[in-house]
């Protein structure tokens, strides 16, 4: 299965493109966590950073094997396992966002789902949120389900930067899932008028978001052409 926007292969069982982030098929309920309370999702945070931190004090202890040095592998050739309970909050809140879009894209549902609530509760817990990391939690909030959480960082960063690009492709993905097809035309046509002068601005998170970038003006240039319809 390929994505109907940039083409990239897909799981069968994805339901967002994990490079586009167009929604595959038809629209979804909200995922299970919604409305789960933030005390439960820390916990469990806190739960995953109290094993990872357990199993690598044990993987020092003398004698311990490491991890992937079972069945012959030379332990001198692996990488250290990454500590995450020693991470900055800013590293830890990426880290697990990656997890959920690396397991979505592997069409693991029940773990992204899993791991869906600790991400977003990490990103909770910053004392300051910049643009890229309000993106990055409408993304997780559109993993889930949640149109109206990712248009309220949709809202949040076009108030910080009206012309920011990650806005209108907040709110394009919010409006498809919605299934509010002229939003959805409204916020294609605004990344194209602002791209061009946006992308000059060379601001880091484009460039760290370079291949979505370049998959949704793919998308937003056959919507606007009337090849390809918002959803």
């Amino acid at each position: 299965m390929t994505c109907h926007a940039c083409g990239a292969p897909l799981a069968a069982t994805a339901k967002f493109c994990h490079k586009c982030g167009a929604q595959v098929g038809g629209g979804q309920a909200p995922g299970w966590w919604v409305g789960l309370p933030w005390g439960v999702a820390g916990a469990a945070l806190g739960a995953l950073l109290a094993v990872l931190a357990l199993r690598i004090g044990r993987s020092r202890e003398p004698g311990a094997v490491p991890d992937g040095a079972r069945g012959g592998t030379a332990a001198g050739s692996l990488l250290p396992a990454p500590d995450i309970s020693q991470m900055s909050p800013e590293e830890r809140a990426t880290r697990l966002y990656n997890r959920v879009m690396t397991l979505h894209s592997q069409g693991k549902a029940d773990s992204a789902e899993f791991f869906l609530p600790m991400a977003l509760q990490a990103y909770a817990m910053l004392p300051a949120l910049d643009i890229d990391g309000r993106y990055h939690i409408g993304v997780l909030d559109l993993t889930g389900g949640d149109y109206a959480g990712a248009l309220a960082q949709a809202d949040s960063i076009h108030r910080a930067v009206p012309a920011h690009l990650f806005a209108f492709m907040l709110r394009a993905r919010a409006f498809e899932l919605r299934h509010d097809a002229a939003g959805a035309r409204r916020a294609y046509a605004e990344f194209l008028r602002n791209e061009a002068a946006e992308r000059a601005r060379q601001r880091p998170e484009y460039a760290e978001h370079a291949d979505n970038l370049d998959a949704f003006h793919t998308q937003a240039t056959q919507v606007a052409a009337g090849r390809t319809r918002a959803r």
